[in-house]
């Protein structure tokens, strides 16, 4: 109900609500968790969706760095994947074709004919099963889902869970668990939207982007890549210092014009957990580390945001409202043997984990 709070550690709160009622009678609902004076947090239940993010900027003023919308037709469509838990297999498999163990597997398809974020009705328009969580200082929401054998196509009954968990320094952890009776395929990530001068405020074109990155993977016509990992240098995909968006943007490469911005993943330094990114609004002195497990960042500048879809502020958003920094195995690796494998098999547990840290300077 609205206003039930469960009080935590170091001033962080819980309150949940009633923020929607889906066609079928089912409410969608909101948690709330947090400190007033810090870092908020608003995640929903469908689609186990980070809907808001408050965070402080150099002067102490608060404002809402991720997009996101309020309405149920705008979140079950145009704007399904706004902050949502995206799955069972996150960003593009070609042609919807699954080849495993010997079998192939015909997966349903949009995208041009390709399987994307999991298919049509993939997990983030689902309403997953939501409860509060602490963990020593931390506080947030954990959210269960059963994806059934066959589900869009996918093989294997999949339970699938994500946690997000807030310290009250402000780190925002996402960590994913997964678990299936039958051979599948797994890659899950979140597909927020950041802008760090607010979800009201323009675009992301002044941010300053780094990506910890030697290579990436380019892209064809479909935006599926070609295949081989090329380096960076010499290229606007070459962010492993600090470069401002739009500049890398305006440079008139290929790939760039290609994708109408940046859709592209990187493939990342290093392994186990470490820094995979830093993006920064050098007006308001907000600054944003991402923090992950996985291979690849998927970096996504919205160029396919044409004013059709409003935010909660009520401002359109346009070409480069915000920018996604989604973590994850790289795009159609069940086609790519060479690429990370996202096989996951009976006994075996899938987990990843990500965190966005935030600070101003």
């Amino acid at each position: 109900m609205p206003g039930d709070p469960h009080p935590c550690h170091d001033d962080l709160t819980v309150t949940q609500e009633t923020a929607a009622t889906l066609p079928d009678g089912r409410r969608v609902t909101r948690w709330t968790f947090g400190s007033a004076r810090h870092v908020t947090v608003e995640v929903l239940d469908l689609g186990a969706r980070l809907q808001a993010l408050h965070v402080p900027d150099a002067n102490g003023r608060r404002a809402n760095v991720v997009l996101g919308c309020d309405g149920v037709a705008d979140l079950l469509g145009e704007a399904a994947y706004l902050g949502a838990t995206v799955g069972r297999y996150a960003n593009r498999i070609a042609g919807g074709v699954l080849p495993l163990d010997g079998a192939t597997h015909h997966l349903a398809t949009q995208d041009g004919g390709h399987t994307l974020h999991g298919g049509p009705d993939g997990f983030a328009t689902r309403l997953w099963d939501g409860v509060v969580v602490r963990s020593g200082r931390r506080v947030g929401v954990r959210f269960r889902l059963h994806s059934p054998d066959g589900d869009q196509g996918f093989p294997g009954a999949l339970d699938a869970e994500v946690t997000y968990l807030l310290d009250p320094a402000g780190d925002l952890s996402i960590s994913y668990r997964a678990t299936t009776d039958a051979p599948t395929v797994v890659n899950l990530t979140n597909h927020a939207y950041f802008n760090l001068a607010g979800e009201r405020c323009g675009t992301v074109l002044d941010h300053l982007l780094r990506v910890e990155a030697n290579g990436y993977l380019p892209v064809d016509a479909r935006l599926i890549p070609l295949g081989q990992v090329e380096p960076v240098g010499g290229t606007p995909f070459d962010l492993r210092g600090a470069s401002r968006i739009g500049d890398q943007l305006a440079a008139g490469h290929p790939q760039v014009r290609r994708a109408a911005g940046f859709d592209h993943n990187w493939v990342l330094d290093g392994t186990g957990f470490r820094r995979a990114a830093v993006l920064v609004h050098p007006d308001s002195g907000r600054r944003l580390d991402c923090l992950t497990t996985e291979p690849g960042i998927q970096v996504y500048t919205g160029g396919h945001f044409d004013g059709s879809l409003a935010g909660r502020s009520g401002r359109p958003y346009w070409a480069h409202a915000g920018i996604a920094l989604e973590t994850q195995h790289f795009p159609d690796s069940p086609n790519r043997p060479d690429y990370p494998s996202t096989v996951l098999r009976p006994g075996e547990e899938y987990r990843s984990t990500t965190v966005y840290r935030f600070s101003a300077e």
